[in-house]
């Protein structure tokens, strides 16, 4: 299962990218928004990043940055969302920090790079050895 949500900024972009998924095959739930109209990001962060962190669900924010996203959906314990640009940084941030959400930018993404960091980021596994120490290390931040 594959939770999305975009802000008013990466609305558009999100419609695309849920045709993408169902190319794939993919299950998916649009937690929001349903339109183009301002809206304030930290909200979808927040339904975004709570059904992954409680489900063990990957999922796809998107604003028009996805910088601020990220952030927002950051301040949630259990979530590793990763900020992306391109397939490099989706395959390691599945890689080596097993990120659970993948973030990017509505305005700053083309949608072929989009698709390509999200079939990407579906399909690659978390590498684990040294790596798992490194994942433990920062979920003992949320403690703080």
């Amino acid at each position: 299962m594959v939770i999305i949500g975009s802000d008013h900024g990466g609305f558009e972009l999100k419609e695309k990218i849920k045709d993408f998924l169902k190319e794939l095959g993919e299950t998916f739930e649009d937690v929001g928004v349903f339109s183009s109209d301002s809206c304030d990001y930290p909200d979808i962060a927040k339904e975004v990043a709570i059904r992954v962190a409680e489900n063990g669900y990957k999922g796809i924010l998107i604003c028009g940055t996805g910088i601020g996203m990220s952030i927002a959906a950051n301040k949630i314990d259990g979530v590793r969302c990763a900020l992306c640009h391109d397939a490099y940084t989706a395959e390691f941030a599945r890689r080596h920090n097993n990120a659970n959400i993948l973030a990017f930018g509505g305005r700053t993404t083309g949608i072929e790079i989009a698709k390509q960091m999200v079939s990407i980021f579906l399909k690659t596994p978390f590498d684990g050895g040294r790596h798992e120490r490194r994942i433990n290390k920062i979920s003992e931040l949320e403690a703080l």
